[in-house]
């Protein structure tokens, strides 16, 4: 088995897969605990359904960088559905609903109506369950998802405090005087292109899970918000290493293979937190 994966890391397209399927966990799971807690989970769901409509635009017009198009349409989608969250008339999970399958049903729509592909099913397969695009990643779209991805980070770090400010206490936070619309925007920022960035790993209909089980797994066993953070990242990185290399050696399609393997790290949390609290 060593063997055979040594063979494979000779080729350039399955370390491009490693380094991306890396830096993309790493980021997904950093405001993973945030939405869990702030109980808006199925923000990535909305997005990555909107990102979906983008993609299929950018497929229909033949642009060479899809990117351009889908990452500030995506960004944009994000400030809305932040806005319209707070609608009293609109609450968040019916915004998140409205503009998720409006946007999968409308990018549906113009990729069978306009597209010149010949695998149309293929495409929209690859598209949303990420099957093969993580490994035909380009040393251009390597660059882009370092850069994202190092620029998701250092956000992060620099204002971790105000983010767990808002996370845990939003009323409180805004009466110390944080202005806490502009990091609930900030949040929703990242997020998107995160989810971005996420569709080429796991596909758009998988990238919830990503975000959302490894936070849900350091919980089990957790309760400091820091702590669940760096145990999520670190559980975030090892399953998709893990799962993009089962995906290689077995050929199973890489999106639903981590996302197997993350849903399998939640179970094991779960029961390793069941004995702990035995123990104790």
């Amino acid at each position: 088995m060593f063997e055979k994966l040594g063979l494979y890391l000779q080729y350039p397209f399955v370390r491009y897969a490693l380094i991306v399927g890396v830096l993309i966990a790493l980021c997904s799971s950093l405001l993973g605990v945030t939405l869990v807690l702030k109980r808006f989970s199925f923000i990535g769901d909305g997005l990555s359904h909107v990102a979906f409509g983008a993609m299929a635009i950018a497929s229909v017009v033949n642009l060479t960088n899809r990117m351009f198009l889908v990452l500030p349409f995506t960004i944009l989608s994000a400030v809305l559905l932040l806005r319209t969250g707070q609608n009293a008339r609109i609450k968040g999970d019916a915004a998140i609903a409205m503009i998720s399958v409006g946007a999968l049903a409308f990018g549906y729509l113009i990729m069978n109506i306009f597209s010149t592909s010949s695998n149309l099913s293929g495409d929209v397969c690859s598209t949303l369950f990420g099957s093969t695009s993580i490994l035909t990643l380009t040393v251009r779209e390597v660059w882009l998802c370092v850069v994202l991805s190092v620029a998701v980070v250092v956000i992060f770090v620099l204002f971790y405090n105000k983010i767990f400010a808002v996370t845990f206490d939003e009323s409180f936070a805004k009466a110390v005087g944080t202005n806490a619309d502009r990091y609930n925007l900030l949040i929703a920022v990242v997020i998107a292109v995160i989810i971005v960035l996420a569709m080429n790993l796991v596909g758009s209909l998988l990238i919830s899970a990503l975000v959302i089980f490894p936070a849900l797994s350091a919980m089990r066993l957790f309760r400091s918000f820091r702590t669940v953070t760096v145990f999520s990242a670190v559980l975030s990185v090892v399953c998709a290493v893990a799962g993009i290399v089962i995906s290689v050696l077995a050929g199973t399609p890489v999106g639903s293979t981590i996302v197997a393997v993350d849903a399998a790290a939640f179970g094991a949390c779960c029961l390793a937190g069941v004995f702990l609290r035995g123990a104790l």
